[in-house]
């Protein structure tokens, strides 16, 4: 429905993994809308919240977080064996601008469910598990959903428990294939040294599997790995040295050309920190111990440290964890197929396959759980200015 004041168009507001967002079907945007562009971009920005000097995104669907304020655009599939398209926004939260340069990986948790439920796949079993071949837009790679199915419908309901999401659900398996954009390290080494202005030369793996990420030590930067959000996100010069990492990583990748340009690409890359396994309290109070994980992992998203851990970069993580002599398999004492990390709200085990080719090393694929849900579904209204 449009009126003088505003738009309203069919959307569902989901929750996958660790993350929520706005889901959209393609075909019931407004036409100038369906093509990338700035059209799109303001639609999407307004629809969250952004930008909003506040941080809060009061006025839209956004929950001031980058956890929160993202958009999912969903069709039928334009590419042979696939079932949907998943085109994935970061929508900046206090700047004008829609970062497309990767996806989600908690979201894709939802895109099959998503699928299922909008009506643009059709339930083909009554129970069991229906597999949903996704193709990721943004990054021109393959996600196959394992989707639980009850009664001819999306189940929702279950015991599965992902650290970072309060309640139990049913348990959705993905398996990113052929995640790396040709070979996984883009300079062909497994560790670097990139030049950062405030300590000179810092050992780093630059990865691209999931999202393209920045691997650092955490001694080498003066943290332990056991930082929760309050000990990153309240320390200006902290966070003045993560983004200073992330954009000498940039560059160094050649993912930028100049450190100027990382200013407006804040969605990719990721930068993270590692170190051994110890013990550590997470954020819900639940003790982690040293024997139950194979290292730690702190990874920052949008200019704050993630409160769990990026879907993507847990893809990263599973890579690097896979390959000997990365920073990651380092800190887990050796390469490990099959990798369980502490991040701030617990754990998260992750596997990958990979295989070294010429000299280089190539993933097959990553495969994790997480779950998703439907959290409410109708028409969200834009307004007209």
């Amino acid at each position: 429905m449009t009126s003088s004041q505003y738009i309203e168009i069919p959307a569902f507001f989901m929750r996958g993994g660790t993350s929520n967002g706005v889901f959209l079907r393609l075909d019931d945007l407004p036409p100038a809308a369906q093509v990338a562009g700035v059209v799109r971009d303001r639609l999407l920005m307004r629809l969250i919240g952004s930008p909003d000097p506040y941080g809060k995104q009061i006025d839209g669907m956004g929950g001031g977080s980058s956890s929160t304020s993202k958009a999912v655009i969903i069709s039928k599939s334009t590419q042979a064996n696939h079932d949907v398209d998943y085109l994935f926004g970061q929508v900046s939260i206090d700047k004008p601008f829609v970062d497309w340069s990767g996806n989600c990986g908690n979201l894709s948790a939802a895109v099959g469910s998503f699928a299922i439920e909008s009506g643009l796949i059709a339930v083909k079993i009554d129970n069991g598990v229906q597999e949903v071949r996704i193709w990721q837009a943004n990054i021109g790679k393959t996600i196959v959903a394992q989707v639980p199915i009850a009664n001819g419908k999306v189940k929702e309901a279950g015991d599965f428990v992902l650290d970072g999401v309060t309640f139990p659900a049913a348990e959705v398996k993905l398996s990113f294939l052929q995640p790396s954009d040709g070979v996984l390290f883009p300079t062909g080494n497994t560790i670097d040294e990139i030049v950062v202005p405030e300590i000179g030369s810092l050992k780093a793996t630059l990865i691209s599997a999931g999202i393209p990420t920045v691997f650092v030590n955490a001694a080498d930067i003066a943290l332990t790995g056991r930082e929760l959000q309050d000990d990153i996100n309240n320390n200006f010069n902290i966070l003045n040295l993560l983004e200073n990492i992330r954009a000498a990583g940039a560059l160094k990748m050649g993912l930028i050309q100049d450190l100027s340009e990382i200013a407006s690409r804040q969605h990719t890359p990721k930068i993270a920190w590692v170190a051994p396994s110890e013990n550590y309290i997470a954020s819900s109070g639940k003790q982690v111990l040293s024997n139950e994980i194979n290292l730690l992992v702190r990874a920052m998203s949008m200019g704050k440290m993630h409160h769990a851990m990026m879907g993507t970069a847990a893809v990263a993580i599973a890579a690097a964890a896979a390959v000997p002599n990365t920073l990651v398999s380092n800190a887990a004492g050796g390469a490990i197929e099959t990798v369980c990390f502490g991040h701030p709200s617990g754990t998260l085990t992750v596997g990958a396959s990979v295989k070294q080719e010429q000299g280089q090393w190539i993933a097959q694929s990553v495969t994790m759980s997480r779950s998703a849900r439907v959290l409410m579904r109708g028409m969200v209204r834009v307004p007209l200015d």
